[in-house]
């Protein structure tokens, strides 16, 4: 079983935090460090530590995080001129904490993907 992780707290409110939805598969809050006018994540309950360990029930929480993303967009008003949605696994990925969250990204032009090398 995976360790608890800070996201575990805030969904089941033992930390608290801007919530701006919640239902039985996902929670999204705001992020305490944005990079972005508008920057939330959005998390599934359960806890599944990355990407890699998903499996094939997790589906439904997975694309319940892509429809509460547009829902959210919507919501802040970043729709019509675009965001990013960033889902990071493991260590080269920068994942920094161990439970999937998707970061919704917006309400300024956002540039390049990655930085290339030199």
């Amino acid at each position: 079983m995976p360790e608890e992780t800070i996201f575990s707290k805030i969904i089941s409110r033992e930390i608290p935090s801007e919530l701006l939805y919640q239902d039985d598969l996902v929670t999204v809050f705001r992020d305490i460090n944005p990079v972005a006018p508008t920057h939330v994540l959005i998390v599934p309950n359960k806890l599944i530590p990355t990407i890699d360990d998903v499996e094939p029930e997790d589906e439904p929480a997975l694309g319940r995080m892509i429809t509460v993303a547009k829902k959210i967009a919507r919501e802040e008003g970043i729709a019509e001129d675009g965001y990013r949605l960033i889902i990071n696994c493991r260590e080269h990925g920068n994942q920094e904490v161990m439970h999937i969250h998707m970061h919704l990204i917006g309400g300024r032009a956002l540039g390049g993907m990655i930085k290339r090398p030199a």
